[in-house]
């Protein structure tokens, strides 16, 4: 946990008091138990966010007791009624999208205007499975005997274990939590110990919703926490975003349990920029790819690959943008890109930059170096392009930060082969006019989103997202896909007694 303290400065100067953190637990907000949380903003690490202390065991036990109890109730309500809970925390959330913005990128990192789309994203998430009640719940099936249907319905789980990462504090609870509710499971929530602010905000939206007690339960704590809630025995399913190592730890654990598991782990996105691509629209987006929210998104672009004809030139304008960019605190109007997470994170990622500048063969385009200004005590990175002409492990190793590595390709062919060299596959991005490359891509390029003349980084609540290889196991999040993994089916062979016997 972060864990020094001190009285915080926000937006035109206010002082911002410390929040309290508190956990829900069976309908009840309480104070934990176990060590004490010190929530800091990256920005200043001398700042306070929020102050609490840890869930215990107890309340975990208690919070998986209260969703099994709840479960049948929930899973009984019809799904219009869940709906117009989900709807009205939808209201809610919005209602609060400044000031919960504003959190966000003072715990987070993320500029403010980004902050608050992503609450306002949160809502529309949850307006979107507020509909689940009126869209098809099920299919019917011809029957080869006269007389006879057959039906196959979807069923709640039960209780799902809700594991989440700091980098969208509420946008990705949402997408787990919406349908989750909305298919009638309970759901026991372990947020990211790094973003424990929004996470509390997400809860209380729910309960000022009407959401019955012991449905949700939200616990901060430690990754041992998340790990006995993942293999707790009151748990029937598990879903979690995060790193790979973590998410392969758990799709381990829940195998021994033969628990349904669903995981979204690590990226190492590419763009693909060809001779005949709009540059100025190439440009913004791979900017945008790379360096909004910090790099710190599992879609983010990490990985460049242009085309040899106009790499000179798409370089030069590409760097130019991304040095004039506004690095500073996020809830500056005027911020282009805030922190990343911590201080901790920042080192990583500038060990690993720094590493790359002693190699044979790596340049750095622009950034790379730390600020020496007043943004030294905090979590800043620069913006950096890194240009690799061989092999490097910028090139595997997800940095989780405004890191893009760059390669030049002599032909469509080379580089839609360097784009699919990882051994991630969440995300890419083509810019091309050339329908025959579009279509290769299509075909060819081993990811779970594509985005022809887009950035890689994206998702819509309507449409499936997840990745392949290394980035993901289990059915896919979003849209109607949600389904597949937060109900079971039940096929019922249907017959009137007084139908016709074999």
């Amino acid at each position: 946990m972060r864990s020094t303290a001190g009285n915080s400065t926000g937006r035109a100067g206010t002082v911002r008091q410390a929040r309290t953190l508190r956990h829900l637990v069976a309908g009840k907000w309480r104070n934990g138990g176990g060590d004490d949380v010190v929530d800091l903003n990256p920005a200043r690490p001398r700042e306070t966010v929020a102050t609490g202390r840890l869930a215990t065991d107890p309340d975990l036990d208690e919070a998986v007791a209260a969703a099994r109890d709840a479960s049948p109730r929930w899973a009984a309500t019809p799904p219009h009624a869940r709906g117009r809970v989900l709807d009205r925390a939808a209201e809610v959330i919005d209602a609060h999208a400044e000031q919960w913005g504003e959190e966000l990128a003072w715990e987070e990192g993320k500029t403010r205007a980004e902050g608050i789309g992503e609450v306002r994203r949160a809502a529309e998430i949850f307006h979107y499975y507020a509909g689940e009640g009126s869209r098809p719940v099920g299919e019917v099936f011809a029957s080869p005997r006269p007389g006879e249907q057959i039906h196959v319905i979807h069923r709640p789980v039960g209780v799902v274990a809700v594991v989440t990462p700091f980098n969208f504090p509420i946008a990705i609870p949402a997408w787990k939590i919406a349908p989750a509710l909305a298919y009638g499971n309970t759901v026991v929530w372990k947020p990211a110990g790094l973003v424990p602010l929004l996470a509390m905000r997400l809860a209380e939206a729910l309960v000022e919703a009407g959401l019955p007690d012991g449905v949700l339960s939200m616990l901060i704590g430690d990754g041992d926490l998340g790990g006995r809630l993942v293999e707790h025995p009151g748990v029937d399913a598990v879903t979690f975003t995060g790193s790979t190592s973590v998410g392969r730890g758990l799709i381990a654990a829940c195998g021994r349990l033969a628990r349904p598991v669903q995981t979204e782990m690590g990226g190492k996105n590419a763009a693909v920029v060809l001779a005949d691509a709009d540059l100025d629209l190439a440009v913004g987006e791979v900017l945008a790819g790379a360096f909004r929210s910090t790099g710190q998104k599992c879609t983010a672009t990490s990985r460049l690959i242009v085309q040899e004809h106009v790499a000179d030139e798409f370089l030069d304008r590409l760097t130019k943008r991304a040095a004039a960019l506004n690095v500073g605190d996020p809830l500056d109007e005027t911020t282009d890109m805030g922190p990343v997470v911590s201080v901790q994170a920042r080192d990583a990622i500038q060990r690993a930059v720094d590493a790359a500048a002693a190699r044979p063969g790596v340049g750095i385009l622009t950034g790379g170096r730390h600020y020496d200004d007043d943004r030294m005590g905090g979590a800043f990175v620069q913006p950096t392009v890194v240009e690799l002409t061989g092999e490097d492990p910028l090139w595997r190793e997800e940095l989780f930060g405004p890191v893009l590595a760059v390669r030049r390709a002599v032909d469509i062919a080379e580089a839609l082969a360097l784009a699919d060299d990882s051994d991630f596959g969440l995300s890419a991005a083509l810019f091309t006019d050339d329908l025959r490359a579009v279509t290769a891509a299509m075909d060819q390029m081993d990811v779970g989103v594509l985005h022809i003349n887009s950035e890689t980084a994206g998702a819509d609540p309507h449409v499936p997202f997840g990745g392949v290889k290394h980035s993901a196991y289990g059915p896919k999040e979003q849209g109607r896909a949600a389904r597949e993994f937060f109900t079971r089916t039940k096929t019922v062979y249907l017959r009137s007694s007084g139908g016709p016997t074999l």
